[in-house]
């Protein structure tokens, strides 16, 4: 017997459990389906990138996965972490979403190009912001070990370079398939 609460039965949909899914955004699914968190991390809204995400994302949909995408070039927030985590930086309403987002994905797909032989400064600074002590990881004191808080999530990456892959390993000598 269904409750009013989707995916709950009655006798085994515990407040606890039903707090934790409205906190994170969390939707039950049926079958074998995951959710999965595109990121786009690039400021682009037209380019490779989005195509490749999109064709992913469809593939995903079609298998019966619930999707949802954070495309980095329209949240508004300060990319620069300014004091390290020395210091407690407010988070903008953009990045408490994308926090909320990322813990209700299964699942993360990180889409971008590579720039200069990295990441585009805009994800890096998403990864510094949203990536907090007591969001993703927790430390124990000075010492050289945490707690990963995100633990038992999969990820992938798609990756555009429009570098010639010889150029690539020629300048930053790292590995790039012809």
């Amino acid at each position: 017997m269904r409750s009013s609460t989707p995916g709950c039965v009655r006798t085994k949909c515990s407040r606890q459990a039903v707090m934790a899914d409205a906190r994170s955004g969390a939707t039950p699914l049926e079958g074998n389906g995951k959710r999965i968190l595109m990121v786009y991390g690039t400021p682009k809204a037209i380019s490779l990138c989005h195509a490749l995400g999109e064709a992913y994302a469809q593939a995903a949909r079609s298998e019966g996965h619930v999707v949802r995408e954070l495309k980095l070039g329209e949240l508004d927030f300060d990319p620069i972490l300014h004091n390290g985590y020395d210091q407690t930086q407010t988070l903008e309403p953009d990045l408490l979403d994308a926090q909320r987002q990322i813990h209700w994905a299964e699942h993360l797909v990180f889409v971008y190009p590579v720039w200069w032989g990295g990441l585009p400064a805009l994800l890096t600074g998403f990864f510094d912001r949203v990536l907090t002590p007591g969001f993703a990881f927790k430390t124990h004191g000075r010492k050289h070990s945490s707690n990963e808080l995100l633990r038992g999530r999969t990820a992938e990456l798609l990756v555009a370079m429009d570098t010639p892959p010889r150029y690539f390993q020629w300048i930053y000598g790292a590995p790039a398939h012809p």
